[in-house]
């Protein structure tokens, strides 16, 4: 099967990035499941709401997988137990998080885990994540071979170190959260597919998604800052496919996409 994975979608422009040009990247990279990290995907830049979550659903995605600013919305506590392909990190408190961590897919008759976890390196001190992937691991592994994780973390070391804990037990480890698309996608030895860090799909002109001069601007008062979504400029979206043999569960091929705007049109 093959995985089409995209990266932090940001704001407006990236909600219309994915409207737009993800029917076009499917018709090229011809993927099986879709999976989008939507936890920017509001105005603002900080969680997701019902109507985003629908219409990313109805633009072809398959699953939804969240992070750090999964509870930035509110609106997301009235919805998120009932939407069935949308995902937070697994490693939230379990007794009092609401929705899930992980998700079940069926492709053409064979079961695809999708798994949603966010580090603690230099981020909110959550459960254990290595601790917690060994546990679901080793339970979804009596289903299916075939498993996916996104790994919301801030630093490098953190998204390897997960990668290579979990190398061949799970198909792929794909990283998102720093919104800058890294140029180390690999098969690692034991067949588990890795890249550092998808991506984001949103503003291209900005930083991180945001307005320079809010960021620039922070660097030079050392004082807060409003950060708003860039709206205007080109679009970027970005993010990778993995192909994964539906036997044996390994990785057989990863591949980074990156488009512009006017690369798509």
């Amino acid at each position: 099967m093959r995985v089409l994975f995209i990266g932090d979608v940001v704001g407006n422009k990236g909600v219309s990035m994915i409207k737009n040009y993800l029917p076009k990247i499917k018709q090229s990279v011809r993927p099986q499941v879709t999976v989008v990290n939507g936890e920017n995907a509001t105005a603002m830049g900080r969680g997701i709401s019902l109507s985003i979550y629908k219409e990313l659903m109805s633009d072809g995605v398959d699953v939804v997988t969240l992070g750090n600013h999964a509870w930035s919305n509110n609106e997301i506590l009235d919805f998120i137990d009932d939407a069935k392909r949308l995902i937070r990190p697994y490693n939230f408190p379990r007794r009092t998080t609401p929705g899930k961590g992980y998700t079940m897919i069926n492709v053409n008759g064979q079961q695809l885990a999708v798994l949603n976890f966010q580090g603690r390196v230099f981020m909110d001190n959550l459960d254990d994540p290595f601790a917690l992937a060994d546990e679901l691991v080793d339970k979804l592994s009596q289903q299916t071979k075939c498993i996916f994780m996104d790994f919301h973390a801030e630093a490098t070391s953190e998204k390897l170190a997960m990668a290579k804990y979990l190398d061949g037990r799970i198909s792929a480890v794909v990283g998102t959260h720093t919104h800058v698309q890294t140029n180390d996608a690999r098969i690692l030895p034991g067949k588990t597919a890795f890249l550092t860090d998808a991506g984001m799909t949103g503003p291209a002109d900005g930083m991180l998604g945001m307005r320079p001069e809010n960021v620039i601007g922070r660097f030079l008062n050392q004082r807060p800052a409003r950060f708003e979504v860039l709206e205007d400029g080109r679009g970027i979206i970005s993010g990778c496919f993995v192909d994964i043999d539906d036997k044996s569960g390994h990785a057989t091929h990863i591949e980074p996409v990156m488009y512009t705007d006017d690369q798509m049109s």
